[in-house]
């Protein structure tokens, strides 16, 4: 599996993990009433999206693979872009590398710099794509993050974090796959405490019905956070403010 060659339907087999009954009962459950969710994520969007985005980062047309299924679609990559070309933004994480990782690291490449660190369950994965990224001149750091327990009050497992960045003007959450809790992304609130006062994060899938739920847990538990849900594009966009000091 490489970056580059066609999206497969579902995401890389987390080989290893062990999923309790009540985790597998709720996969089950939001499998059966997300499916046009999922059928519609199918989509990576428009062709000529796509192009105009690679033009805008002065990229070749072949730049990205197919987009779609579990990578992220071109809406979402226009979300990168534009909040990085806003934002000029010192520090990036984001969790879940791929396709989203060449474009983070082009465009803070394009508007002035700024440091990425991307982590992944999947250490070949993640070999992978820091290979292709430096293939292209693009300054990424890729870490491999199994993973584990997650943190307190969230469900299903989570990335095992080393040397997270103690300040981050910019989150990316695209990982990890629904598969393993529908509300599994959820935790990416345990480094909301990091963000800097006028960052943001933005969370790929945001449509889905178990991502609407940790959208609304995250209004409620997190007051010093503004979000807006954009529900265009194939898969939907939850954007996050955190308010000035």
């Amino acid at each position: 599996m490489t970056t580059r060659e066609t999206t497969a339907l579902l995401p890389l087999d987390d080989i290893g993990l062990d999923l309790s009954l009540g985790d597998r009962a709720m996969v089950t459950a939001y499998g059966a009433i997300q499916w046009p969710w999922l059928l519609r994520s199918l989509h990576g969007g428009r062709k000529a999206d796509k192009a105009a985005l690679l033009e805008y980062l002065d990229l070749s047309p072949d730049a990205l693979p197919n987009l779609g299924s579990w990578k992220a679609d071109t809406h979402f990559l226009w979300h990168i872009t534009r909040a990085i070309e806003e934002m000029r933004p010192a520090q990036v994480v984001e969790l879940g590398c791929g396709a989203s990782t060449f474009i983070i690291a082009r465009a803070l490449q394009k508007f002035g710099g700024g440091s990425l660190v991307s982590y992944d369950q999947h250490g070949e994965f993640a070999s992978i794509t820091q290979q292709w990224v430096r293939e292209n001149g693009l300054p990424a750091e890729i870490r491999h993050a199994p993973l584990g327990p997650s943190p307190a009050g969230w469900p299903g497992h989570w990335y095992q974090l080393s040397d997270v960045p103690a300040d981050i003007d910019l989150l990316i959450v695209d990982g990890p796959p629904w598969a393993i809790h529908p509300y599994v992304r959820g935790a990416a609130a345990s480094l909301f405490p990091r963000i800097r006062p006028g960052g943001r994060v933005l969370l790929d899938d945001a449509a889905r019905p178990g991502e609407r739920v940790v959208a609304r847990r995250w209004r409620r538990e997190h007051h010093t956070m503004r979000f807006t849900l954009d529900s265009k594009g194939a898969k939907g966009t939850l954007v996050g403010h955190k308010l000035p000091a």
